[in-house]
């Protein structure tokens, strides 16, 4: 039970944190982006160190095996997905072939 509590007091200080950060101006409008995706990153370890248990104890070093590999064909999947994406806007896309030429050639 202290485990959840000490997690629910967490994550509650770090919704309140981020909310500050773009309701208040103590911030710089440039650092807002990064301070929230360092509050996002906080966030998600409390949630997975506290609620789903991860950690470095003999018991869940299976479950944080299977949670990082997860998480790499994720990263995988997406910067390909990515990489196909760019490749194909880059390839397809004629850069010496204006907007009057297209429309002459109709």
């Amino acid at each position: 039970m202290k485990s959840y509590v000490i997690g629910f007091v967490l994550s509650l200080a770090i919704t309140a944190a981020a909310f500050g950060t773009i309701m208040s101006n103590a911030v710089p409008h440039p650092w807002r982006l990064v301070c929230i995706v360092a509050l996002c990153v906080a966030q998600l370890l409390v949630q997975l160190v506290y609620f789903l248990h991860l950690g470095s104890h003999p018991d869940q070093r299976t479950n944080t095996a299977v949670f990082a590999c997860t998480g790499l064909l994720i990263a995988i999947v997406v910067a390909g997905s990515l990489w196909v994406m760019h490749n194909a806007n880059v390839n397809m896309m004629p850069t010496h072939v204006t907007v009057q030429g297209a429309m002459s050639r109709e």
